[in-house]
């Protein structure tokens, strides 16, 4: 490994656990009433009355449950578990991939006999995942460049998320919402109202917090976070003590939703055992007992990345929207959201330059750009150029499993991929998620306490 990567690697370990810490601690701000809050369980499974004994299992500490599906779609399905979610109290969200499902006439119908209880449509899942992993179908196949690949990405999906909105009747207007573990601000842009962030795998969450949080709040939009699998065989779902951490993060950043996946890798039956179910029933005890308070923008800061540099933050080898190779910036700008983590902990937001509501406008406390010289390692005395023709796209094809997959041939534009495939990081992306082996760089652990402490210094000095 080269002693660039080693460097971004060290300092990645050693923010995590301080950022974890203090991210569970409230930020002292102005108090508010305490923002809406969406807490249940997303079931991809069919059966009727598994579904139904899970919400009598969960009815009495969430308020929220998306209604996901496999196989044929069947409206006759969906209307009963509809029923049987609002008459346990709780609002819904249907999932689909197919435009003809629900019907037209399914949705007119909803309204009336459900009303508010009926948030919206979950259209398709993980676009921006399938992008960057470059999976069976991703959004976009080769562009010239980054400005290129977002035009094409935000076409294609705004295409796709229109063909459901014909759906919706005047002036009816109904939520679309997807989960994904990447290019949160592109998802938003192509049209969807809120965007749950998955926290999953060995992923950082305090990076996709940052990128999810700051695409929502200068596009003025809902976020939340989905808590999906961390392994690929049983238990699947990490622990319920992990599940409660993860829960109390999303919460404590702002998320409006929070969501617990439930489903197995045959999609037949759920993985929430007792334990999980102890661990959200306490979650739900824990936000009643800790209101939580406003965190304006005002008292956060914005990290914001060069135009359209939809690198995937997962390691300094991954990729820039799934047809070009980390590069040079991939790695300052690493070190760079590991140095602003460890100094804003829970008040930094990742975004990107906006024509329409920037930065300033949005009103953020702070803004630093992804250039800034205060945040360059002390070798490098001048900030990289940044590349404005990419070379030449070298997918990788390294599909992660859809959470709510059909298997049922639809005529969308984007296919879901088989939920079979495993995702596959190249070696050095697997490598900078793995803990006992960046514990075996200990010479390099020096190295970058004193590049992190330089930089934070540096940033802290001329604030």
């Amino acid at each position: 490994m080269k002693p660039r990567q080693l460097t971004t690697l060290m300092i990645l370990l050693l923010v995590t656990p301080n950022f974890v810490f203090s991210s569970l601690t409230i930020t002292a701000a102005s108090t508010q009433s305490q923002p809406d809050l969406y807490f249940g369980v997303d079931v991809a499974y069919e059966s009727i009355s598994a579904t139904e004994e899970l919400i009598d299992k969960v009815s009495n500490y969430t308020n929220v449950f998306i209604i996901g599906c496999y196989g044929n779609y069947n409206e006759t399905r969906l209307t009963i578990l509809s029923q049987y979610t609002y008459d346990k109290g709780l609002a819904f969200i249907v999932y689909t991939d197919d435009p003809r499902y629900p019907s037209t006439r399914w949705i007119l119908d909803a309204k009336t006999q459900w009303g508010d209880n009926f948030f919206g449509i979950y259209v398709y899942d993980e676009p921006g995942g399938k992008q960057l992993d470059y999976s069976k179908y991703p959004a976009v196949h080769s562009a010239n460049d980054y400005d290129d690949a977002a035009e094409k990405y935000i076409n294609a999906m705004s295409w796709y998320t229109n063909l459901f909105k014909m759906n919706f009747s005047y002036p009816t207007r109904y939520q679309l919402f997807t989960s994904d573990y990447a290019l949160y601000w592109y998802d938003y842009k192509a049209g969807y109202d809120t965007v749950f962030a998955e926290f999953g795998w060995n992923y950082s969450r305090q990076i996709n917090v940052a990128l999810s949080r700051g695409a929502a709040t200068v596009q003025n939009k809902d976020w939340g976070v989905m808590i999906a699998w961390t392994y690929t065989a049983p238990p699947y779902i990490e622990s319920g003590p992990e599940l409660y951490s993860d829960m109390v993060l999303a919460y404590e950043s702002g998320a409006k939703y929070i969501m617990v996946f439930d489903s197995n890798e045959d999609w037949t039956q759920g993985i929430l055992e007792q334990e999980h179910l102890a661990a959200m029933e306490q979650f739900w005890q824990y936000a009643k007992d800790h209101p939580r308070t406003n965190n304006p923008v005002s008292s956060r800061t914005a990290y914001v990345l060069p135009k359209n540099y939809a690198y995937g933050f997962r390691g300094p080898e991954d990729k820039i929207w799934g047809l070009w190779e980390a590069d040079a910036l991939s790695t300052d700008i690493s070190m760079s959201v590991a140095s602003l983590l460890q100094i804003f902990g829970n008040n930094i937001d990742i975004i990107y330059p906006d024509e329409q509501q920037t930065a300033e406008s949005t009103g953020y406390g702070s803004i630093v750009n992804w250039n800034d010289p205060r945040l360059l390692p002390p070798q490098r005395p001048d900030a990289p150029d940044f590349p404005t023709q990419p070379p030449t796209p070298t997918p990788a094809i390294s599909p992660t499993p859809n959470l709510t997959p059909n298997t049922t041939p639809t005529p969308s534009p984007i296919p879901q991929a088989s939920p079979t495939e495993q995702p596959t990081l190249s070696p050095d992306v697997a490598q900078v998620n793995s803990l006992p082996t960046v514990l075996g760089f200990g010479a390099g652990l020096f190295i970058a306490i004193g590049v992190a402490t330089a930089i934070i210094l540096k940033l802290k000095k001329k604030r």
